[in-house]
């Protein structure tokens, strides 16, 4: 997409219309002014519209004869408010739109806040909640709270043992993390990365066994699903003895390795 097709994807009416107040073109001027009115009427009849069926649906809920009593899609006006929703944190969308403000990147903006929500700004969480809701907030700014990555590509984080008795991060994904794109991706790991060292926990020390796991394993995948690029066992191992964070994630198909099975921490 080159930078014409996405300025003309940004361009809004307004940028189509002048208004001018020169005698000129004051008929056109009144249309235009009428125009806008009758656009800005139709957005606020489309809201509540949407305000009046949203009260239905929850007088309906409180019935209690679905699942959930609630309704489970939330109205959100824009990125950050979405996020708020998405991850349930009161005072998320104010301080993203804060740091909006001040010129942060999407990325530096990820970090930040994940940084707060592990020091306690937003609440008192206990070490894993904190690490967990960072980590799904980091994706869910990366994505714009858009698509399901940040609560069911992220299975569960969990913080377990290295052999020298430390601690290290974890973290399970599942299949619908690939909808979070590459970048948001990333941002989990790194993200992870960041939090469990303002935590204190150590780096992820994988075992030989565990390492040529990662070996057979990811191969073995490939010919199952082949949904993403298999990378060489050289490869893998630079990885996995590199990587601070543990990168784990649920079982998806009935397929067994032939060998490093059973090991306790995979």
């Amino acid at each position: 997409m080159t930078r014409v097709h996405i300025r003309l994807m940004q361009l809004k009416l307004t940028d189509f219309i002048k208004v001018e107040k020169n005698e000129e073109n004051v008929v056109k001027s009144a249309r235009c002014e009428k125009l806008l009115k009758e656009i800005k009427e139709y957005h606020e009849m489309l809201l509540k519209k949407l305000y009046e069926a949203y009260d239905i649906a929850k007088k309906a809920r409180s019935k209690c004869l679905d699942p959930s009593p609630d309704v489970e899609i939330p109205i959100a006006k824009n990125m950050a408010e979405r996020v708020e929703k998405l991850m349930s944190i009161k005072g998320l969308a104010k301080r993203i739109e804060e740091l909006e403000n001040e010129g942060l990147s999407r990325e530096e903006i990820c970090f930040k806040i994940a940084e707060e929500i592990v020091k306690g700004k937003f609440g008192n969480f206990d070490r894993l909640t904190a690490l967990d809701k960072a980590i799904r907030t980091a994706v869910a700014i990366q994505t714009e709270g858009v698509v399901a990555a940040p609560i069911e590509g992220i299975a569960k984080v969990k913080i377990d043992k290295n052999h020298d008795g430390s601690e290290f991060l974890k973290i399970y994904y599942a299949g619908p993390i690939r909808s979070a794109g590459g970048t948001a991706q990333v941002v989990s790991v790194l993200v992870g990365d960041y939090v469990r060292r303002l935590m204190g926990l150590n780096r992820y020390i994988p075992t030989k066994e565990e390492v040529l796991r990662y070996c057979e394993e990811i191969p073995l995948y490939k010919k199952v699903a082949n949904l993403q690029y298999l990378p060489s066992d050289a490869e893998i191992k630079l990885i996995v003895e590199n990587c601070p964070v543990c990168i784990d994630g649920e079982p998806t198909e009935d397929v067994e390795v032939s060998g490093y099975r059973d090991l306790p921490r995979v």
